[in-house]
């Protein structure tokens, strides 16, 4: 009997095949992650990106790209209801914080904390703001505050600012700390997250008190990346902040991409494209630049020995350009701070700033 991830795979496996996106079909594009210049027209060739049109038909790519070694996105066509049930509720001076969970999908219930700021008046909508954690046990208690390192409270904080916030478990950590990748229906679990991170805002923008205009996504180092990976997938989300997310596969440990291919993240990174960030079918200039035109603020400090703000430094230039063609080159802000891997006070209100500006905007 094939498991379900073992039909997942073979499944994409046949998608690629038909489409033309398998690993040989386009094997020029590999070494070309870092220009953003050209776009594929129907015969294949490559042609100057020169209209907004031109990028739609590239970030598609991109996004196909993406998903054959992480998996394709599930429908969304029939989701389930999400039945949200509330196990504690912890009252402040200043919000209202709910530990809950929903059904993100048949089967399977996502934890997460929900933050409801005080004073919200009838008729009125706020932002609504996934707050993504970084590695380690506690999981969503990290962004609450609970964890040994400062820095790391932003759930916490946006909710004290007055935003509605949600900040789940990512599967393997927290509450859902004994999840098995392994029986899912999911090619990797950066797609199991995605999806659990769409189901996130379908929660947010199920209350009343959420303005579904409104709409951030914001994470440190695991989260960080997820932040990135869950926007481009999800466009309600209006505002993505990363901090230290990412960097080129080139510029991750010298492209040593070993702490990509866990059962959380990509395992196909190894089986399929031998550790080989010329051979990985994606890398961030696309996707970045993929969040375009929508706000995109990185945390990128100069000593994170995790996420080189070298690589990042080289791909701002040409995520820049994508901005400038769809005339807001003001949305991508990338901050240097000279400090560690770490979303140090002053960045991090910098990043709350961003937020809250474009939400103010109208953006």
């Amino acid at each position: 009997m094939i498991s379900p991830r073992s039909a997942t795979i073979l499944a994409c496996l046949a998608l690629a095949a038909v489409s033309g996106r398998a690993q040989e079909a386009f094997p020029q594009s590999r070494p070309d992650h870092h220009d953003l210049t050209w776009f594929r027209n129907e015969a294949g060739g490559k042609q100057p990106i020169q209209t907004p049109a031109d990028w739609e038909k590239r970030r598609a790519e991109i996004v196909k790209s993406f998903e054959i070694p992480c998996g394709p996105l599930p429908s969304r066509e029939s989701l389930p209801d999400l039945d949200i049930q509330t196990s504690e509720t912890i009252e402040t001076d200043q919000y209202t914080r709910h530990t809950i969970t929903f059904q993100s999908e048949p089967g399977d219930r996502t934890p997460a904390y929900l933050y409801v700021p005080k004073g919200i008046a009838p008729g009125e909508r706020r932002a609504g703001i996934v707050a993504l954690h970084p590695t380690g046990p506690l999981g969503k208690g990290i962004t609450d505050g609970q964890g040994p390192r400062p820095n790391r409270a932003y759930a916490k904080e946006l909710a004290e600012r007055g935003h509605v916030v949600i900040a789940p478990d990512y599967p393997s950590f927290g509450d859902i700390a004994s999840y098995d990748f392994a029986k899912d229906r999911y090619q990797s679990g950066t797609m199991k997250g995605i999806w659990n991170h769409l189901r996130c805002v379908d929660v947010l923008v199920a209350r009343a008190d959420v303005d579904p205009e409104k709409i951030a996504s914001i994470g440190h180092s695991l989260g960080g990346h997820n932040a990135i990976f869950h926007a481009v997938f999800d466009t309600r989300v209006k505002v993505v902040v990363s901090s230290c997310g990412w960097t080129p596969m080139h510029d991750y440990y010298g492209g040593k991409l070993d702490g990509w291919t866990s059962d959380r993240y990509v395992p196909a990174i190894r089986t399929d494209f031998g550790l080989d960030p010329d051979r990985v079918p994606f890398d961030y200039y696309g996707l970045i630049a993929a969040l375009a035109p929508r706000a995109f603020f990185s945390n990128s400090p100069l000593r994170d020995s995790n996420f080189d703000y070298r690589g990042v430094e080289k791909a701002a230039p040409r995520v820049r350009r994508i901005y400038e063609l769809l005339g807001v080159p003001n949305e991508l802000r990338i901050a240097y701070p000279d400090s560690d891997h770490d979303f140090v006070p002053e960045v991090r209100e910098e990043a709350y700033r961003f937020i809250e500006s474009r939400f103010a905007t109208g953006h």
